[in-house]
Formats: C-alpha cells, sequence, structure tokens
C-alpha cells in the first residue's frame, strides 16, 4: 500500500498543549480513500481549537485544509463525485466534513447543515482509522466524503485552501445572492475574505474590505478590493459608517459578510448596510461571545441577515474549476506567507495566533 506501513499525527491534548502519535496505516475500506498529505493550512478554526474557543472540540488532530495523494484506494471507489478516475498517485482534495445523505437535514435539502458531518472528524486520533484531521502524514477519506482530483495545472499552494476558504466563501455569496453591480462589504482580509473577493469580483461586484491589519489589506488590493479600510487608521465605528457611505453614494453596500469572527463585527456589519441590504455571517462560531442586538433596528432597515454553516460537497468541485480558471488572474499562490515542517505545528498556530504570519502552511515531506 505505501513505502511505510506507519504514519504520523499531530494531537492537541488540551489548549495550546500539542504532541505526536504515530499509528499503522489503515487498509481502506469499501468506498474509502487513504491520502498521503502534501500541505495543509492553518484556518482560522484550527486557531478556535487551539486557544480552546471552539464550540465542541476541545482537543484531538487539528487541520482540515489539505491537499495529497491517493496512498491507496478502498473496493469500489472507483472514481472521484465528479465521475473522474482514480488511481494511485493522483493528487486530490476532500471535504474535511461527509455527507451522510440519511439524516433529517440531509433528506431535507440542507446537506450542508449534515447532523452526521463531524462524525469521523470529532474522534480523537487513537481511536480507528487514526488519521482524522489534515496535520499529518496521512488522512483517511471516509465513503462520504467529497473528493475530487485536482486539475493538473493547480499547484499544492493553491489548492489546499480549496476545501475551506474558497468553497465556503463561493458557498455563502451563492446562498446571500450577489448581484452583478452590486457593493459587497467584506469584514476580515483572512484566508476567507481575500478568496471571497476574488469570487465577488468575477460576478462583476464592488468589494469594500475592512481589516486592522496592514499586510492584509495589502494582499485585498491585489485580490482585487475596490476600496480598503484600516480600523487601526480610522478607530471609531461612526467614522468608518461615514467612509463607508461615502464610498456608496450615501447608501451603505447591498451586501455584507463578516469573516473576521470577532462579535463586535457583527454589530457593525448591521450598521454599515444600506436599508434593504443583505448580510451573511460566516466568521463567528464562539460560543458564549455577545453583542447587544437591536430587533426593532434590523426590523425598520428591513435587513436579510443569514448564517451560513459549511458547504455542500460539490462546491469543493466548482472551487478547483474557478482556480483552473482564474489563478493566473489572482495571487492565490501568495495568500501563505509562511511554511513550516510537521514538527513545526505549534509554531505554526503560535505565529498565526499572535499574527506575526498571515497564513500558514504545513508541508509535509517524505521524511516526516
Amino acid at each position: 500500500m505505501h513505502e511505510t506501513s506507519y504514519g504520523r499525527v499531530a494531537v492537541m491534548t488540551s489548549p495550546r498543549v500539542l504532541d505526536y502519535a504515530e499509528y499503522a496505516l489503515p487498509a481502506p475500506e469499501p468506498g474509502a480513500i487513504l491520502m498521503r498529505v502534501s500541505r495543509a493550512n492553518v484556518c482560522g478554526s484550527e486557531l478556535h481549537i487551539w486557544n480552546g474557543k471552539h464550540p465542541v472540540k476541545k482537543s484531538g488532530g487539528l487541520g482540515h485544509e489539505m491537499v495529497g495523494t491517493v496512498a491507496a484506494i478502498g473496493k469500489d471507489r472507483a472514481t472521484d463525485n465528479a465521475g473522474q478516475p482514480l488511481s494511485v498517485g493522483d493528487h486530490i482534495v476532500a471535504t474535511y466534513f461527509q455527507t451522510c445523505d440519511r439524516c433529517a437535514r440531509c433528506l431535507g435539502g440542507q446537506p450542508n447543515l449534515c447532523d452526521n458531518a463531524y462524525e469521523f472528524f470529532g474522534k480523537q486520533p487513537g481511536e480507528a482509522p487514526h488519521f482524522h484531521a489534515a496535520f499529518g502524514t496521512h488522512y483517511y477519506i471516509h465513503p462520504r466524503q467529497h473528493v475530487y482530483k485536482v486539475p493538473d495545472e493547480i499547484p499544492d499552494s493553491v489548492a489546499a485552501s480549496a476545501n475551506c476558504a474558497l468553497s465556503q466563501v463561493t458557498f455563502g455569496i451563492d446562498q446571500i445572492g450577489l448581484q452583478y453591480g452590486e457593493t459587497l462589504l467584506i469584514q476580515g482580509a483572512g484566508g476567507l475574505g481575500l478568496n471571497a473577493i476574488a469570487v465577488a469580483k468575477e460576478r462583476g461586484a464592488a468589494v469594500i474590505v475592512i481589516d486592522r491589519s496592514e499586510p492584509r489589506l495589502v494582499q485585498a488590493q491585489r485580490f482585487g478590493a475596490d476600496h480598503i479600510i484600516n480600523m487601526g487608521e480610522i478607530p471609531e465605528l461612526d467614522d468608518r459608517i461615514e467612509v463607508i457611505q461615502g464610498l456608496t453614494a450615501g447608501q451603505g453596500p447591498d451586501v455584507a459578510m463578516e469573516v473576521t469572527g470577532a462579535p463586535a463585527a457583527f454589530s457593525e456589519g448591521l450598521q454599515q448596510l444600506r436599508r434593504g441590504g443583505r448580510y451573511v455571517v460566516m466568521g463567528n462560531l464562539s460560543p458564549g461571545s455577545t453583542v447587544p442586538f437591536d430587533p426593532g433596528y434590523v426590523t425598520r432597515k428591513a435587513l436579510t441577515i443569514r448564517h451560513v454553516d459549511r458547504y455542500e460537497g460539490r462546491y469543493l468541485h466548482k472551487s478547483l474549476k474557478f482556480l483552473a480558471e482564474h489563478q493566473g488572474k489572482y495571487p492565490f499562490g501568495a495568500l501563505v506567507d509562511a511554511t513550516f515542517t510537521l514538527d513545526g505545528v505549534e509554531e505554526a498556530l503560535e505565529k498565526s495566533l499572535a499574527r506575526e504570519v498571515t497564513r500558514a502552511a504545513i508541508v509535509i515531506d517524505e521524511s516526516s
């Protein structure tokens, strides 16, 4: 099956405490795939977990944005979810969650809200088949996870984030119905926000990006943001509202997208939107963090608020097609500004948490 019979995984034993474990590589069950991980990115969700602020996951394997190669294929898994033949050695990406197709949400037409989505992602590494997360030498893809071959022209550095950032924001933009000619305010210029700029620009929208990190705002400009606003330079909310209204003929943006993870951003987004505006919220997920909320204000402005959790698996295929077509136009390869080895996972997480790096990647080589 592979040149070695063992693989290695990074394990968070408690918030901000990391260890490593080694396990025998499992033989894939029918319909499953064992992937050798080439690269995995540090996403904001990992930072929530690492910092002890994730709503569910408090320990275990880390990482979900990944790309790799097929190490072994189980019986009855001859193709990917787009019908392309699969062979050992093929470059692939997979959703980090499954779509069970049997729960109330899947049967009700909301597969992104599958009640069993994290059945395997939430397992501890000590439980077979062990390789439940991306920060390791291997990753086990279960039969109901979506998997797709990566087009030859897309490098690992670009493909690694397709199964989270790009797929997530594409799904969110579809859910909120962004139209040609509308103005989109993106709150947060991290991985989600930068990918959202590219998707929005290709749909003919004008884009305003707000963040407090100058390096991230510089990247936002490279991705085609029409306007950037540095919160450090305009610290007062009323002043930011005035600036954004000045950019939108005194109306405010048609659509806003929250991808910061900061509860205060939600309150600001509501105030920034024009009357009748639409708000898609994807960044806030930490439990117990609250902000004042005025239902009457939302009613008087007739706002639409859409909270989006995960995405439909087919959007990963859409993301690969988007990258194949547009990667030369947008600097997707420059999203990661620091790389670490598998032994450097803790350093990658700590530097990301301290915002010493904008986006980190764990590169797993043959000796990891």
